[in-house]
């Protein structure tokens, strides 16, 4: 406990620097996994292939891939930009399935009464199957956001530092406090992004706290949908 409070400053600063290290890959992912999701969703063709291509990258041991991404980008081998693009890379191979996964999670019934309804593809995408689809892709978010900072960790053997600092100079010193710290400092940041993700679902997807809400703008499409005369009703 003594070290803690003697080295709290540094910890404080692996902590900073492991957070928005784990941040920015994790939304760089997020954000590249999406159209890719989308599209493959709309080819169920070449869905299964696109698929497992792109999960290939996360076969790739993320020590050769921190070794290999200098070379491959021209960027200092303790370049941040390394681990940067190679835990965006990891957290897109494992969210592309799960996007398009959640968009082919969207009812063809609510699309046919969007199209119907005079949204634009690209309206629908938006406006329409995004929203719908937005708690699946918040689980598999909440999924790679952890992977994200556990592996994270590993950046430290090619030295760019973080909490995992911790973990090799308390190997080297043979120091089980400060690697206690810091895979407790881990878990603590884990648990505070995952928190974040819930708490932004929520006040971005409030139509998500109960089964039987539905989103405003979407109301009339499930309307149409399920009443009377509508895509779902009778004659």
């Amino acid at each position: 406990m003594s070290w803690f409070v003697d080295n709290i400053d540094l910890v404080r600063e692996l902590f900073v620097r492991h957070a928005w290290i784990s941040v920015l890959s994790t939304l760089i992912g997020f954000v590249v996994s999406l159209p890719i999701g989308w599209y493959a969703n709309e080819h169920p063709r070449i869905r299964g292939a696109s698929v497992a291509l792109v999960g290939i990258f996360y076969t790739i041991p993320s020590i050769a891939a921190f070794v290999l991404l200098p070379g491959l980008l021209g960027t200092g081998f303790l370049s941040v930009i390394n681990v940067i693009v190679a835990l965006s890379t990891y957290a897109a191979a494992v969210m592309v399935r799960t996007t398009s996964d959640a968009f082919g999670s969207v009812s063809p019934a609510v699309l046919d009464a969007a199209s119907a309804a005079g949204y634009s593809r690209v309206q629908r995408v938006f406006q329409v199957e995004l929203p719908l689809a937005g708690p699946v892709l918040l689980a598999g978010l909440r999924v790679v956001s952890v992977s994200s900072v556990s592996m994270l960790s590993v950046a430290t053997l090619v030295g760019v530092s973080n909490l995992g600092s911790l973990f090799t100079d308390g190997f080297r010193r043979d120091f089980m406090t400060e690697i206690t710290v810091g895979i407790l400092a881990i878990v603590v940041l884990a648990i505070l992004l995952d928190l974040v993700l819930v708490l932004a679902g929520r006040l971005l997807m409030p139509w998500t706290r109960g089964e039987k809400t539905v989103a405003p703008r979407l109301r009339p499409l499930e309307d149409a949908v399920a009443g009377p005369g509508g895509i779902g009703g009778g004659a």
